[in-house]
């Protein structure tokens, strides 16, 4: 981004501060300023001369000899211009002079005979333009020895600023002009709009309609009549040269003057040429391709946002105009096209053409919605006053769905903990205000902040307690500063972690890494889908929801690549969303899981053995080994009828004082066929954290039972849907303290139980801490749970009549 000193003057007042120290703040607070150019040192020995004499060089028929007054000295000069007249007021190097972009300085020197004390220059070695044919003539007012920096507007510093992508805000001379004011303590001078008289009704000349909402959430439309299409005045082609770029005519230059003062891309559209004098916005659907204003013409994809006629494409939305509609010297009315549209939208345009304007690279970013009325109504009454032009009234200003402004919080005692230091309370109001923060309400705790359209890229207080900082001044953090926080028993995460995987390691297991971004429908399996932005490609388009996908892809590509016996494992970071609507932090949540899987062989065919294919009973011994080698007191509950997760067949569950720390089991065949495997799947997934939390509270030394325990099988013969877990859940809810363990240890199926019917056996076991459990005891227990089963779930004791 280039920014003239001298422009930037006209928004915020910069008296007795220096270019450096002004380069120095921006650099500080996030704006780099990668290069400051003074233009004043640039052309520093250049100054306005009066030739007095002109006569033919005697040795060289294209030289002359010229004696040029410099306001305090009569000096003789050779030139080789052809249009160097006596009485012209011209542009004098002096000796000593470096000439701009050579590597040439200016001496004393003698050309063909003659004595030289400068050199008369063109706009080409003022390196202000490309014309070489001859020497610059200077008006009559330009007083011989006055700095030619001075008289041609060349004192300027140019700052050349790296914009980061979350800051479009900064991509204006307004903008920067706003982080000054807030660095400095100054205030903005916003330029206002002169409400020049206006007649006739801009309904009747035009139209416009949004078919694409998404892609264009509003459209700002002015109309100027009977303009004269020409050069810009003195003022405005300074404006625009000033920052490198070239002037086309008056018009344009109005609309690349906007874009640099407010950040507002505006396109301007000879509207006599619009079909139906309409604006339609829409997709370019089965346009195949289009002329940009380049004479390119480009292939169009489907989803590029166009702007469109009554009949034809006109222009590509927020990337460059089309030839079948821009301005030329026959334009006499203006249709001007002010719009915020859809960042994402903008980008993939962009991407999928390899095209890149500086319209593009603002929408990409996100321009600010609110601007969109302001910019048109300045850019219209700028085109009245420099091209003649006759205002046409009222605004067409269509946005069907508002953009509401975020809000946020700002605890004072939030930015002292994150900070570690306290800025004054006045400080930090006086910095968002000067952001343009709106305060809606204030307290001795807290305040209530409205943030400005323009600034996408805050969204929670920790934006803006970054806002503060960097206004505040790095700098000017503490250097005693002695920050303290307090101590707290816990696991060392990254150790932890570590530990996993050495004893996943040792159980036979290889780690894999996989990609974070899935398909929708892989993502739709555990959970609320996560969106990206901006995905690669459509099997990118979500964060995943659970790291099995991932591994099921793995497993995949193994066996595609002939390896078809796979023990994995994988660390990594999932998303999850809670309720609907637009994806923000609040609704997000990430946490770190671990999934192992194992497919293929377990047990290869030798001469002593039979091969065998791994199973349930394999995931199962692993998970009890992981708990034992962290010393965690777990068992493991199995149930061949789950659809825990909608993923998993049978399942089996690692539990630890009745909480659950791990879920596994196989892997469902339609699952598989979707991931093209043919093989059985087994696999767990589990938090870290309820691992960590498990290893927490694992138990010491315990005393050996002092009373006997006593043990009570039973088998049941219920309806093939009731789940294990379902009765498990129900045990557990009605056992009372002397049940210590129930344990699944038979499933049986078989027509002779009767149709739609299996059993299963349990295993209960009861003891009491502190007295012998009698006969009498035990039986009323397991004979009350044994009533409660039945009836709940319409259950049969097997062997009774």
């Amino acid at each position: 981004m280039v920014i003239s000193l001298n422009w930037l003057k006209e928004y915020i007042s910069l008296e007795g501060i220096s270019a450096e120290v002004i380069s120095e703040k921006l650099t500080s607070a996030g704006l780099e300023v990668e290069k400051m150019t003074d233009q004043s040192a640039i052309y520093k020995g250049f100054v306005a001369a009066h030739v007095r004499e002109c006569i033919k060089h005697p040795n060289a028929d294209k030289l002359s000899l010229c004696k040029v007054w410099d306001g305090q000295n009569e000096l003789s000069v050779v030139c080789g211009a052809p249009n160097v007249a006596v009485g012209q007021k011209v542009v004098l190097a002096t000796i000593g002079t470096n000439i701009p972009g050579k590597d040439f300085i200016i001496k004393k020197s003698k050309i063909r005979g003659a004595e030289s004390e400068g050199m008369l220059c063109s706009e080409s070695e003022l390196a202000i333009s490309d014309n070489h044919e001859g020497i610059m003539v200077l008006g009559e007012s330009a007083e011989p020895g006055s700095a030619i920096s001075d008289l041609l507007g060349l004192n300027d510093v140019i700052f050349e600023i790296g914009i980061t992508p979350n800051r479009p805000d900064a991509l204006s001379h307004l903008g920067v002009a706003r982080d000054l004011a807030a660095i400095f303590g100054r205030e903005v001078k916003k330029p206002a709009l002169k409400n020049l008289p206006a007649s006739g009704d801009i309904h009747k000349l035009a139209a416009v309609e949004i078919a694409d909402t998404q892609g264009c959430p509003r459209y700002t439309a002015k109309v100027v009549k009977n303009v004269t299409i020409g050069p810009s005045p003195e003022w405005l082609k300074n404006k625009i040269q000033s920052i490198g770029l070239r002037s086309i005519n008056n018009v344009v230059d109005v609309t690349n003057f906007i874009l640099h003062e407010l950040g507002q891309p505006l396109h301007a559209f000879d509207l006599d040429t619009l079909a139906g004098n309409k604006i339609v916005v829409d997709k370019a659907g089965a346009l195949k391709e289009f002329t940009t204003l380049d004479s390119n013409k480009r292939q169009m994809n489907p989803d590029i946002l166009m702007i469109n006629d009554g009949e034809k494409g006109i222009a590509i939305a927020g990337i460059m105009g089309g030839e079948n509609s821009e301005v030329t010297a026959k334009t006499k009315n203006i249709l001007l096209e002010s719009a915020y549209f859809n960042p994402s939208v903008i980008r993939k345009g962009a991407k999928f053409l390899q095209m890149s304007s500086d319209a593009s690279y603002r929408f990409e970013r996100g321009t600010d919605p609110h601007m969109t009325p302001f910019a048109a109504e300045r850019a219209a009454e700028l085109i009245a006053e420099v091209a003649g032009g006759a205002l046409i009234a009222g605004t067409i200003d269509i946005y069907p769905e508002k953009i509401e402004k975020k809000t946020t919080e700002l605890p004072y005692s939030r930015i002292e903990r994150i900070l570690g230091f306290t800025i004054p309370k006045e400080k930090v109001i006086q910095i968002l205000k000067s952001l343009e923060f709106v305060i809606t309400d204030s307290t001795e705790e807290k305040l209530m902040l409205e943030i400005p359209t323009f600034r996408p890229d805050v969204e929670r207080e920790i934006d803006v307690i970054e806002e503060v900082v960097r206004i505040f001044g790095y700098e000017n953090i503490p250097d005693n500063l002695i920050v303290s926080y307090p101590v707290h028993n816990r696991v060392d995460q990254t150790e932890f972690d570590d530990q996993i995987k050495t004893a996943l390691t040792g159980l036979g297991y290889f780690e894999a890494i996989s990609l974070p971004m899935i398909s929708e429908w892989e993502s739709s399996l555990f959970g609320n889908p996560v969106k990206v932005k901006n995905p690669l490609t459509v099997e990118m388009e979500y964060l995943r929801t659970s790291l099995i996908p991932g591994m099921l892809q793995n497993i995949r590509r193994n066996i595609h690549a002939g390896e078809k016996t796979i023990r994995l494992f994988e660390i990594g970071n999932v998303m999850s969303r809670t309720g609907e609507g637009e994806v923000s932090w609040k609704n997000l949540h990430e946490e770190t899981r671990c999934v192992l899987v194992l497919t293929g062989e377990a047990e290869t065919k030798e001469w002593y053995r039979d091969d065998r294919k791994y199973d349930i009973f394999d995931l199962k011994g692993d998970l009890e080994s992981l708990a034992a080698k962290f010393s965690i007191d777990s068992f493991t509950i199995d149930s061949y009828y789950s659809t825990e997760k909608n993923i998993f067949g049978s399942v089996t569950e690692l539990k630890s004082r009745g909480q659950a720390i791990i879920n596994g089991g196989s892997v469902r065949k339609d699952i598989l066929r979707k991931f093209d495997i043919d093989q059985p799947v087994f696999c767990a997934e589990f938090t870290i954290s309820s691992l960590a939390e498990a290893v927490k509270k694992r138990e010491g030394f315990r005393h050996l039972p002092k009373f006997p325990k006593v043990f009570r099988d039973f088998a049941f013969i219920l309806d093939s849907e009731v789940q294990f877990n379902e009765l498990v859940a129900f045990v557990e809810k009605n056992q009372t303290p002397l049940l210590s363990s129930f344990r699944l240890f038979d499933v049986y199926e078989h027509k002779s139980l009767g149709e739609g019917k299996k059993s299963m056996a349990f295993s209960l076991e009861f003891y009491n801490e502190n007295a012998t459990l009698t006969d009498e005891i035990v039986d009323r227990e397991f004979n009350s749970l044994i009533q409660k089963i039945s009836k709940k779930f319409n259950a049969q004791l097997r062997g009774s009549n």
